[in-house]
């Protein structure tokens, strides 16, 4: 932070003080990891006395001290260049030393050598004669048996703080954010643990789907998105509110008039014919942490990677609700379980989502899910919260109701313990509750001038017997209702993706905008595809074919339509430079 003067100076006492009380979560992380070592190594040394133990700890700590103090110091030079906490990436650069030296000035360079033997020789004189202290008249443990027990239920209980606490939600980068400032987030993060868990989850440094020519495959992704056609016009207002609802699991063949289980969702089905319906949309992935990013950020799933959790390069990306942030919007983000879950609390805080509403803000009374409040409990305090809410307003909901393990306090109305009836039964409690959400909003002053955007997050797989590939998995319903919509009762065939959201949406408030991935659905000449990514591969789907292609076997290994070689192209293309932008940010 002091190496920062420039920002540290902008900010209040309450905002530093705030880097250290919500960054002290990720220290005792830290350390717990640090004293796993240790620990482990004490076991042996209840039985075996001698001095080999100590010694082993003043080298340990040594160790840790000198390579802890360089990553620290390189941090602290580097963060002003980078905008971002260093990680494990910079490896890269250790394997041309001359080239990194290069990047240094000669007084930085001699800045990092100080600094780098003055702190790792304090620290490391300090602990010597604390290891020195408490070994002081250390001869044997007379009690070894029990003090092997102790140390080792001691050992194990570190898993607590390495995780974060009990809770589902495993400790990231994110979990210390707290406020709208970025400086104060980063300064929050400690820098120790971001490196080794970055280390631990690096990503690749190369693009690994080089399938054609670079400039060959921007060109194809070019001419897919390319739009000179106007947009249909569906707003009465070019200000609406804006509410949209993200529904966990609601997959398109439990809502789809012709699908086997429509009757899951009849509340859904019945406002169909209220709103616009876009009946061809696919999810970006399987998960909601792979959702999150495409809806708001207009940002593809890539293979094997949650982009959600590398806040360095979600704060890069834009954000359908930044800019209505920027144009005077109140914005304010709505779940009913922990939002440190998956890095959604980074993102959602660079998204510029100024209010959070998560389970802290409920009574534990109502936490009646293993994820939360349940989504009755969360649809009436929204319901209470957009009577007196500033306008215009830009909400949005994430239910969890439709999450396992599909505990939903209601009578069963689909019978049997088996998980797809289980299922069927959440998803009919989540419709209900929307349903009766709806009714009331319909009555109220604000749904004459609002949009409501329900969408979900992904559907899922109910049978070990369909391949994790399956477009069931990853076909989603998306309808726009509300007072502002200028046409109802209208279907939308067009093939689109979750990322489309972002600038159709914008280009429907006249809001200037730049999503490089997303197409207009309302543009009469915007291209017909969907594009989706699974850990092996991905899917392209157009209007006439249709190819799945398995990225480790080398071939597609789902082919429908007229040209499905035509389409597994266009795909290979799009990851491609999906791929090389996503390594640029």
């Amino acid at each position: 932070m002091l190496m920062q003067f420039g920002e540290l100076k902008t900010l209040s006492l309450s905002q530093i003080a705030g880097a250290f009380i919500h960054g002290f979560k990720l220290d005792l992380s830290t350390a717990s990891y640090l004293l796993v070592i240790p620990c482990l190594a004490m076991l042996p040394s209840l039985f075996f006395p001698g001095n080999w133990y100590k010694k082993f700890l003043k080298i340990y700590s040594f160790l840790l001290i000198f390579f802890f103090s360089c990553i620290i110091i390189a941090d602290a030079f580097t963060y002003s260049y980078w905008g971002f906490r260093m990680e494990f990436s910079i490896m890269e650069y250790v394997k041309t030393p001359g080239d990194a030296a290069a990047s240094a000035s000669t007084m930085q360079t001699i800045v990092f050598i100080i600094l780098a033997i003055v702190i790792t020789g304090t620290f490391s004189l300090g602990c010597n004669k604390l290891i020195n202290k408490l070994f002081t008249g250390f001869e044997k443990v007379r009690l070894p048996i029990p003090s092997a027990i102790l140390v080792s239920v001691l050992t194990a209980s570190l898993v607590i703080p390495i995780r974060g606490g009990f809770g589902v939600a495993v400790l990231n980068a994110g979990s210390v954010y707290f406020s709208d400032i970025l400086f104060p987030n980063h300064s929050a993060i400690n820098e120790i643990w971001n490196f080794g868990h970055t280390a631990a989850y690096s990503k690749p440094v190369k693009n690994p789907y080089l399938f054609n020519d670079m400039n060959e495959a921007r060109e194809d992704v070019s001419l897919l998105l390319r739009d000179t056609g106007p947009s249909t016009r569906v707003l009465n207002t070019d200000r609406p509110n804006v509410l949209i609802i993200i529904l966990e699991s609601f997959g398109s063949y439990l809502v789809n008039q012709s699908a086997p289980d429509s009757v899951v969702t009849p509340r859904f089905r019945e406002y169909i014919h209220e709103g616009i319906y876009f009946s061809n949309l696919c999810a970006a992935g399987s998960r909601t942490d792979k959702a999150i990013p495409a809806i708001f950020s207009g940002y593809p799933n890539l293979p094997t990677i949650q982009v959600i959790k590398e806040p360095r390069k979600t704060q890069k990306m834009p954000g359908i609700i930044k800019l209505l942030d920027s144009a005077g919007y109140k914005t304010s983000f709505w779940y009913g379980g922990d939002i440190n879950f998956a890095n959604m609390n980074s993102f959602m805080t660079t998204s510029k989502f100024r209010q959070k509403v998560t389970k802290d803000d409920f009574n534990p009374k109502d936490y009646n899910s293993k994820w939360g409040v349940h989504d009755e409990i969360l649809f009436n305090r929204l319901q209470d919260s957009l009577f007196t809410a500033r306008q215009p307003f830009a909400y949005s909901v994430l239910t969890l109701s439709s999450h396992e393990p599909f505990e939903v306090p209601m009578e069963t109305v689909f019978k049997g313990r088996d998980v797809l009836n289980m299922f069927k039964n959440s998803i009919f409690y989540t419709d209900r509750s929307l349903g009766m959400f709806l009714d009331k909003a319909k009555t109220t002053d604000w749904w004459k001038n609002t949009i409501i955007i329900l969408i979900a997050d992904h559907c899922r797989r109910n049978s070990e017997k369909i391949p994790v590939y399956s477009e069931e998995i990853y076909r989603i319903p998306m309808l726009w209702l509300g007072g502002a919509l200028s046409v109802k009762n209208l279907k939308i065939e067009k093939n689109g993706n979750q990322v489309d959201l972002p600038l159709t949406l914008a280009n429907q408030l006249n809001i200037k905008s730049s999503f490089p991935f997303s197409k207009d659905l309302f543009s009469q000449s915007s291209a017909s595809f969907s594009f989706y990514a699974y850990n092996e591969g991905f899917a392209f789907i157009t209007d006439t074919s249709a190819a799945i292609y398995d990225v480790k076997l080398k071939r597609n290994v789902v082919e429908r339509g007229n040209n499905p070689q035509s389409a597994a192209k266009l795909g290979k293309s799009f990851l491609q430079v999906l791929f090389d932008d996503y390594l640029r940010k």
